[in-house]
């Protein structure tokens, strides 16, 4: 075999490289969506991703005969250091993701050579995969190989668990989602729940309004990041990352899909759905042309899909610990379901990632009768 040599992303077509392996890599896995490529370029490149305002990256590619067969990023996010320990992040943890091998040999050598980056910039312990941001693609599938993930999560060969491990790495973290057949109504108890909530006066739950995108994007960014801010790995969304995924996500922004509740006139709740685009990315192999864009454009104008993902809901901190929390969600993921079905012919609900240690929202999956159907792993180990 011939020797494998490992060296940093430095061009433009190095990058492109590094976005074109997955292709080769997963063209027989019927159950891998081949992201946009220009969509993969822009997550790699600074000035194009907000997140790199506030974090550096460095790009690996393996290669035999100059021919691409592994990839990997070592990354810092600099508000990540400034998290508290305990929450997962914190002084001295850096990041590994993005990361594809062709073998186990060239796995466990890209690994190192991240974590040999990581040191040299003075990291002691290492989490990964996250590619790149938590709020991205967080965490390795463990489980639910077997049918396509939904748009924003990802997916990956179920050696590579075997060659983390073998690396030294142990599990610190599982990110649940939840699957959930939202033909079907809730029992009697979330409904009795939903009609308390709708004949209390100091509740409102509403649509939101697209023509004032800004302006609600900022009110659930607040509510975002106070929900969230005790979490496991929880750092901060920025005013350019929001901007970015406001970019990327608004063609794909239904109001009757975004709920945002309010109690005595205060927003207090959200709850974000989105139609799972990778049904309509799948057959595109990851381009536009020649007559893709045209084929997603008319999707975007009416689409009719198979499921809705949740990947974002949030309640403010005070009332995290109270029965309005559950009510509120309920209400939310009941008018949602309901709109869903009604307006876009979806039959299936995906709710997550969740962590594992967040029992209040676990509760709530289990009390609408989700069950678990993809785990994603993060990994972690010291320096």
């Amino acid at each position: 075999m011939s020797d494998l040599v490992i060296r940093p992303v430095l061009t433009k077509r190095d990058r492109k490289r590094f976005v074109d392996l997955p292709f080769r890599l997963y063209r027989d896995d019927p159950n891998w969506v081949p992201p946009l490529k220009r969509e993969a370029l822009g997550l790699i490149t600074p000035g194009k991703n907000g997140w790199f305002a506030h974090a550096e990256a460095q790009l690996f590619l393996a290669e035999r005969d100059g021919r691409a067969v592994g990839r990997i990023s070592a990354h810092i996010d600099t508000l990540a250091l400034t998290m508290p320990a305990g929450q997962g992040f914190g002084p001295g943890v850096g990041q590994w993701g993005l990361f594809d091998a062709e073998d186990a040999d060239t796995g466990a050598r890209l690994i190192a050579t991240a974590e040999q980056w990581l040191r040299d910039q003075g990291m002691t312990r290492a989490l990964g995969p996250i590619s790149m941001s938590i709020w991205e693609d967080p965490g390795l599938l463990v489980r639910g190989h077997d049918h396509p993930p939904t748009v924003m999560m990802g997916h990956a060969n179920p050696e590579y668990r075997t060659w983390i491990e073998g690396a030294g790495y142990a599990a610190v973290k599982q990110l649940l989602t939840y699957d959930l057949d939202i033909t079907k109504e809730f029992p009697p108890l979330v409904k009795r729940i939903i009609r308390s909530g709708e004949q209390n006066p100091r509740i409102r739950v509403r649509t939101v309004d697209k023509s004032r995108f800004d302006q609600e994007a900022r009110i659930i960014l607040d509510i975002l990041n106070d929900a969230w801010s005790d979490n496991w790995g929880f750092v901060p969304l920025t005013e350019p990352e929001v901007r970015d995924v406001g970019v990327k996500l608004k063609p794909i922004v239904y109001e009757d899909l975004i709920r945002i509740a309010e109690l005595d006139g205060r927003p207090v709740a959200f709850m974000i759905t989105l139609p799972d685009l990778n049904e309509a990315l799948k057959p595109l192999n990851g381009s536009l042309l020649p007559f893709g864009w045209a084929k997603l454009l008319r999707w975007l104008r009416k689409p009719r899909v198979r499921t809705m993902r949740v990947p974002l809901m949030g309640v403010v901190k005070e009332l995290q610990a109270s029965r309005m929390a559950s009510q509120l969600a309920f209400m939310m993921i009941e008018y949602i379901r309901a709109a869903s079905v009604a307006n876009y012919g979806a039959s299936r609900g995906e709710i997550g990632w969740i962590l594992d240690d967040n029992q209040g929202m676990r509760s709530i999956a289990e009390t609408i009768q989700c069950q678990i159907n993809k785990v994603y792993q993060i990994y972690g180990r010291d320096l």
